[in-house]
């Protein structure tokens, strides 16, 4: 992403993260309240600044906060579990952009231009990719999200309902709210609630995400794998890092639950994870990639595996290494001799390069010698002989007398019962004579008179 575009992306989200936080507390509440302080706004109004601050906070950390790049020389030590390894090859994945080896869960990101550890994905809005070390700034930042909007749109929800009702609740007198103020409380839902509703459905995922200890590239990973499992493509494989709520949850937040939602770094140095122990179980020992024949993450997706290509000589007549196609053989060139209607089929045609003379099909398929050649005219009925094989159709040309004495044939009638018509040859005499270059209408005239 230009560097541009993502700090104003970065000013957008600062603005409107003002804009809803303080001109509904300007113009809306601080007007309700009869612009005076008191022990009710300020109960009303601190929790929300406090929300609001740390909002701020966990921002500028996830904005600021480096997410974790390889160590230079950083080299994986192939003799402990948890290293991951290529799917082809099996040796240790490597970065040809970065010039480095790539720890576990690591991948480059083409707008950094950069490995990043533990990458989850790149955020435009804070100009910056969601990695190791700035994912749980990440988290509470939309969990903090979500709270002041939802104590946001409470407020200023309670604020409408007061004015249409003309009833008091949380101020000390009921003041009829200005032309400004509605088009403020107008704009702050406009504003609030989208944002609410884009952030939360984010945050949801991520919860998701975070319980089962995984990253949004992970996530899609995951879904691959499921298909191809549910289409039978490969067998079940479960997810190496997932090592129970609890734990997923405590290697992102921290151990103390109680400072789950206090800005901190995500435990680690994130060049190295806990996998999940599956000792009992002999097929799940597998997701520990200690050697290529163990099972890798993600799966290797059959589909993309290459198939060998086949070698297809040029001639027609070879099969497999230069040997003659044994299924190579006319298939309707008269393999028969007609039921002893007429002479046999050669065994091979003449372009054949074990074409003999006087070899032959007999009626159970065997070769004889004959010293008689089938040649093109001598099929009885006439049809077109057509050899199939691997080098093509040959077939037989039909000439216009052909095809008219089929086709008489095929209506039921004689073909040699209509003789045909030949015109007589043009001669000189028919050209003197006038009497053929007389008009009919004048003959007809001269036979009235006559």
């Amino acid at each position: 992403m230009n560097p541009i575009l993502g700090r104003i992306a970065v000013g957008f989200v600062l603005c409107l993260i003002s804009f809803i936080a303080y001109t509904s507390q300007i113009f809306v509440i601080w007007p309700w309240y009869g612009r005076e302080w008191s022990i009710e706004l300020l109960q009303l109004l601190v929790p929300f600044n406090i929300l609001v601050a740390i909002l701020f906070y966990n921002y500028y950390l996830c904005v600021t906060t480096d997410p974790g790049t390889v160590p230079p020389g950083w080299k994986p030590d192939t003799h402990s579990d948890g290293y991951e390894v290529k799917k082809l090859t099996g040796e240790p994945r490597y970065c040809r952009m970065c010039q480095c080896y790539k720890p576990p869960r690591t991948h480059h990101c083409r707008d950094c231009n950069r490995c990043v550890l533990r990458m989850d994905h790149h955020c435009p809005w804070i100009n910056n990719c969601v990695g190791h070390h700035n994912y749980s700034h990440f988290l509470r930042f939309l969990f903090y999200v979500d709270v002041a909007c939802s104590y946001h749109l409470a407020m200023v929800g309670k604020r409408t309902l007061d004015a249409m009702s003309g009833n008091y609740f949380w101020a000390s007198v009921h003041i009829e709210p200005t032309a400004t103020e509605l088009v403020i409380t107008i704009m702050n839902f406009v504003a609030c609630v989208p944002v609410l509703l884009a952030v939360g459905g984010f945050s949801i995922y991520h919860l998701f995400n975070l319980l089962g200890n995984s990253t949004t590239i992970e996530g899609f990973e995951k879904d691959k794998v499921a298909t191809m499992i549910r289409k039978g493509q490969i067998q079940e494989v479960k997810f190496p890092y997932d090592l129970g709520r609890m734990r997923n949850i405590k290697a992102v937040l921290g151990d103390n639950p109680l400072f789950w939602c206090w800005p901190q770094r995500m435990p680690g140095n994130g060049l190295k994870f806990e996998l999940a122990h599956h000792a009992e179980d002999e097929e799940e020992k597998k997701y520990k990639h200690t050697s290529h024949e163990h099972q890798v993450w993600p799966p290797r997706d059959p589909d993309s595996v290459g198939r060998p290509k086949i070698d297809l000589s040029a001639s027609p007549f070879t099969y497999g290494n230069d040997t003659l196609n044994p299924e190579l053989q006319p298939t309707n060139l008269r393999r028969r001799s007609f039921n002893g209607r007429g002479p046999p089929a050669h065994a091979l045609p003449p372009y054949h390069p074990d074409y003999q003379e006087g070899y032959f099909v007999g009626e159970d398929g065997s070769w004889d010698e004959s010293d008689e050649v089938c040649s093109e005219g001598d099929v009885p009925d006439g049809r077109v002989r057509v050899r199939r094989g691997s080098e093509g159709y040959e077939v037989k040309p039909q000439s216009r007398e052909d095809m008219l004495r089929r086709y008489i044939e095929e209506l039921g009638e004689d073909p040699y019962r209509y003789n045909r018509y030949e015109p007589e040859p043009f001669t000189e005499s028919e050209e003197e004579s006038d009497d053929d270059n007389i008009p009919l209408a004048r003959v007809a005239a001269t036979d009235k008179n006559v």
